[in-house]
């Protein structure tokens, strides 16, 4: 029988970064902390990562390719060692090695496409993962796994666009003390997203934010999801000015629109004329050429083998 359970974020025992960013992806935040690549069937690539054990004990760290989809609006993983087309054309030049606590050290990526390869988007993870051993009391083995999420399109000639339209903005309570500002996103580009952003806020001479977006959404192409912005701040009852900057990679757009605060229902768009607390306008579309998660995409689980 098995019992799988999320651990605390101070508990990690590894954790893994991008080294090397292609040149042409330099100013890209994706891929300062993901593998975000266009390439063409029969091509090879090679990359780095570097994990360090960021624990007080020596571990054994080993590295493999998963699966991994977009479903539900969210990047996701299975647990264990599952594979897919994408994982199974990932070789990682190192198998184990191991590390001293706070030691470092590079490891290689190899993404080879088959030359019959389709187009298309393929999504998978590079895990580093730390397994301890069993204790005496319970059974128990705890797996601790960091990964890097791969996002690879396929197919001839250049990259496809990534693009995305805010389609509105509205405000509801939060499930806290906060409101919260929602903004639907659709995605018109041929690439996923991942959308970061921030929310400003004003209301005369007064300024409150920027608030960051705090709901981790990746979009498929033609599909819409819902960024969450928790207004974080206790501010003055009134009519808002709100300011919205979203973005995916280099591609930002903003949107602008009207709340009153405080919230007291749940609240949909509008284009005309109801109640004050509605957002009617969304505009001031503007063109720039990940979350970022603070450099690291960490994932961890903890398998418990009961007896």
């Amino acid at each position: 029988m098995r019992e799988q359970r999320q651990e605390p974020a101070d508990e990690a025992a590894i954790s893994i970064r991008m080294l090397d960013i292609p040149a042409s992806r330099v100013q890209d935040p994706r891929a300062q902390v993901y593998i975000v690549d266009h390439l063409k069937p029969g091509t090879t690539i090679n990359r780095r990562a570097e994990v360090q054990n960021t624990s007080g004990a020596t571990q054994k760290v080993e590295f493999y390719s998963g699966a991994a989809s977009v479903e539900n609006n969210a990047f996701a993983v299975p647990e264990g060692r599952t594979g897919n087309e994408l994982s199974g054309w990932i070789r990682l030049k190192t198998a184990a090695i191991e590390l001293d606590p706070g030691e470092r050290r590079p490891v290689e990526v190899e993404i080879a496409v088959p030359k019959k390869a389709s187009k298309g988007e393929r999504y998978a993870a590079i895990w580093a993962q730390v397994t301890s051993a069993t204790e005496r009391t319970g059974n128990v083995t705890q797996i601790h796994r960091v990964g890097i999420r791969v996002y690879l399109d396929v197919g001839p000639g250049g990259e496809p666009p990534t693009d995305f339209r805010i389609d509105g903005l509205a405000a509801e309570p939060g499930t806290g003390e906060f409101p919260v500002v929602t903004a639907e996103v659709t995605n018109t580009g041929e690439r996923a997203l991942d959308m970061t952003g921030t929310l400003s806020l004003t209301k005369a001479a007064v300024q409150a934010g920027p608030f960051k977006v705090t709901n981790g959404v990746t979009i498929l192409p033609g599909q819409r999801g819902q960024v969450r912005i928790e207004v974080n701040q206790a501010l003055p009852a009134g009519t808002w000015e709100v300011h919205a900057k979203l973005a995916s990679g280099t591609v930002e757009r903003t949107a602008t629109g009207t709340i009153v605060l405080p919230v007291a229902a749940p609240m949909t768009v509008a284009t005309g004329t109801g109640p004050s607390w509605l957002v009617y306008t969304v505009g001031g579309f503007a063109l720039l050429v990940l979350v970022t998660l603070g450099g690291w995409y960490l994932v961890r689980r903890q398998r418990a083998q009961l007896a």
